[in-house]
């Protein structure tokens, strides 16, 4: 399969598989059409992740050997998703289910992709969308959103979130493949406000619980905000660490705001 046909048959998978999949599951989360992009699994780039993230972050090559492109994906929350948890300390209903129902539809997509590639004659291999991070550091061994930024998915906001061309609100996946493809080119300017042009503090305002700093950000504090929300909404079936105040009714919830 040449390249092209490669990526397209990617393309097309992820996003109509995001598109039926209230046809396929009972969710309640609706989203936005997939952004996909793509890295070289020999970037350099990906070396620095034991600086930029942790000692232990695994190579592309530690989990596939034959790896040659890392594709990572944005699935962008509906409007309706992102306005429920403007207001409030504590994260809405609607956004802790959205969190976890992305979650598995994230697995389910990685599932479906790989059954189709291997279909094709490549081989892949996938990480869960969460929860693969060291619970003592609170630091993930392969981390979607530094992997999204190396392959030119967004850039990083001052609330540490990838800021994508359709924002910041929803889910990143991602998946190793031997299959080779033409990687995506990395954006050459900052798409967040402040990083960009020192304007715009929004993100810090809205954290609730005094984890983000302008100049730094407390992991724990954050966590700890989490697990608050998990056990507000332990009605909804999973585990909703989740917040999602820094992401909401700012500049780059919807949008990359730097055009």
């Amino acid at each position: 399969m040449c390249y092209d046909k490669l990526k397209n048959e990617i393309e097309n998978t992820i996003k109509q598989y995001v598109a039926d999949y209230s046809k396929i599951k009972n969710v309640q989360t609706k989203w936005e059409e997939p952004l996909i992009a793509y890295a070289d699994a020999n970037d350099e780039m990906f070396y620095k992740l034991k600086d930029a993230v942790s000692s232990s972050h695994v190579l592309p090559k530690d989990s596939l050997k034959e790896a040659q492109t890392v594709v990572a994906y944005f699935i962008p929350f509906h409007e309706s998703i992102v306005k429920s948890n403007i207001d409030g300390r504590e994260c809405s209903k609607e956004w802790a289910r959205a969190y976890l129902e992305t979650n598995q539809l994230i697995s389910d997509v990685n599932t479906y992709v790989k059954e189709v590639l291997e279909g094709s004659g490549y081989k892949a291999i996938t990480t869960p969308a969460t929860h693969n991070f060291d619970e003592e550091k609170l630091i993930s061994s392969w981390s979607h959103r530094h992997v999204a930024y190396i392959a030119g998915l967004g850039t990083f906001g001052l609330n540490n979130m990838l800021i994508t061309e359709k924002g910041c609100c929803g889910r990143i996946g991602s998946f190793i493949t031997d299959g080779k493809i033409e990687p995506t080119k990395r954006n050459d300017k900052e798409n967040c406000l402040y990083k960009h042009k020192s304007i715009c503090r929004k993100c810090v305002e809205k954290c609730v619980n005094d984890a983000l700093k302008t100049d730094g950000f407390d992991r724990f504090k954050c966590f700890e905000m989490c697990l608050y929300n998990d056990k507000l909404h332990s009605d909804v079936d999973g585990f909703t660490d989740v917040c999602g105040k820094c992401l909401v009714n700012v500049p780059c919830s919807f949008v990359n705001p730097v055009k």
